[in-house]
C-alpha cells in the first residue's frame, strides 16, 4: 500500500511541475512582462514608469536560466508557486494570499452546501429512477433531467432573481453577510439555483451508473437468492457504484475552493470565483496565474486521493 501511495504522489508531483511550466509559458512568454505593465498602467504610460513597475513587481529579470542562472523568472516562478508566495496583485498591489483567505470563506459557504445537498438529492432520485427502470417513471425522470440540462444556468439565475427576489421578495437578489443570522438568507437563492441547474446532469449520470451495476452477475445472484429489489439497489448496487461516485465528488473539489463563477458574480458573493472574474476584467495576471495554479493543484491531488481511495473501497483495485 505504501509503494502504491508513493507512486501516485510521484505522478501528482510530476503533473504539478508540468502545469507550472505551462503556466510560465502562458503568462510570461505569450504575454511579455512589458505587456503586463502596459495593461496595468495604461497604453500611454512612459517607459520610466513601466520600468519602475517591472522592478517593483520583480518582472525585470531574464526569462530563462541560461540568461542568468541566479536571477530569472522561471526559477522565481517555481519557487513562489511551490512555497505559496503569490506576491501582490498586478492591479492594486494588495497581497494575493490575503485576498484568497478573505474569499475562501464565502466560496466554501456557497459550494459546500451545494455539494452536500446535491449528493443527498441526486443519489436517492437516481436510485428511485433506476429502481423503476423501463417504466413511465423512468422515462419521465430522464425527460425531466434532459429538460433541466437544456436550460442555461444564466436563465435559471435571471429567472430566480426576478421571480423569487423581485416579485415574491422572499430573498435578496444579491449581497453577502457572514453573520450566522443573515448568512442563510443571502445563500438560499444561489444554492437553490445551483441545485436546480445541476441536479439534472447528476441524476442522469448516477442513473446510468446504477443501471450498469444492476446488470452485473452479483445482482442476478442476489435476485436468485430471493433478495428484494430495494435491498439490492441500496446494499449491492449503490455499494459497488462508489468508484464513479467518488470520481464525480473529487472532480468537484476544485469547484469547492474556487467557487462558482457565475453564481458568485451574479449574486454579489465576494468569494474566489468573483475574485477570478475581477482579475480577468482588470488584467490582473498575477492573480489569474495564482488561481489557475491553485485550481490545477487541487484537481491533481484530488485525482491522487481518488486513486488511493479506489484501493480502499474496491478490493478489485490492486494497490501493490
Amino acid at each position: 500500500m505504501g509503494a502504491y501511495v508513493l507512486r501516485r504522489l510521484g505522478y501528482g508531483v510530476g503533473v504539478v511541475l508540468g502545469v507550472l511550466f505551462l503556466l510560465f509559458l502562458l503568462f510570461f512568454t505569450i504575454t511579455a512582462p512589458e505587456d503586463i505593465a502596459r495593461k496595468a498602467l495604461g497604453d500611454k504610460a512612459p517607459p520610466e514608469a513601466i520600468q519602475t513597475w517591472l522592478e517593483n513587481h520583480e518582472y525585470d529579470r531574464p526569462l530563462w536560466p541560461w540568461q542568468d542562472w541566479d536571477e530569472n523568472l522561471l526559477f522565481d516562478h517555481y519557487r513562489k508557486m511551490l512555497t505559496f508566495d503569490f506576491g501582490v496583485s498586478d492591479a492594486d498591489d494588495s497581497p494575493i494570499i490575503d485576498r484568497i483567505k478573505a474569499g475562501m470563506g464565502p466560496s466554501l459557504s456557497l459550494t459546500v452546501p451545494l455539494l452536500v445537498l446535491g449528493l443527498l438529492i441526486s443519489i436517492p432520485l437516481s436510485l428511485l429512477v433506476a429502481f423503476f427502470r423501463e417504466t413511465y417513471i423512468d422515462r419521465m425522470g430522464v425527460f425531466l433531467c434532459v429538460l433541466a440540462m437544456s436550460v442555461s444556468t444564466l436563465l435559471y439565475i435571471i429567472g430566480a432573481q426576478f421571480l423569487i427576489g423581485k416579485v415574491l421578495r422572499w430573498y435578496p437578489i444579491s449581497g453577502f453577510d457572514a453573520s450566522l443570522a443573515m448568512l442563510p438568507r443571502f445563500l438560499a437563492l444561489p444554492v437553490l439555483v445551483g441545485l436546480i441547474s445541476g441536479v439534472g446532469g447528476d441524476v442522469r449520470f448516477y442513473r446510468t451508473v446504477f443501471l450498469e451495476e444492476s446488470s452485473r452477475d452479483f445482482v442476478r445472484t442476489a435476485r436468485a437468492k430471493g433478495a428484494g429489489e430495494a435491498r439490492i439497489m441500496v446494499f449491492h448496487v449503490l455499494r459497488n457504484a462508489m468508484i464513479p461516485i467518488l470520481t464525480r465528488v473529487v472532480l468537484a473539489i476544485p469547484f469547492l475552493f474556487m467557487g462558482a463563477l457565475l453564481l458568485e458574480a451574479f449574486f454579489g458573493i465576494p468569494g474566489l470565483g468573483s475574485m477570478t472574474v475581477d482579475a480577468i476584467q482588470s488584467n490582473d495576471f498575477s492573480t489569474m496565474r495564482t488561481m489557475v495554479y491553485i485550481g490545477s493543484l487541487l484537481f491533481v491531488f484530488g485525482q491522487v486521493a481518488t486513486d488511493i481511495s479506489y484501493g480502499l473501497v474496491d478490493p478489485r483495485v490492486s494497490v501493490e
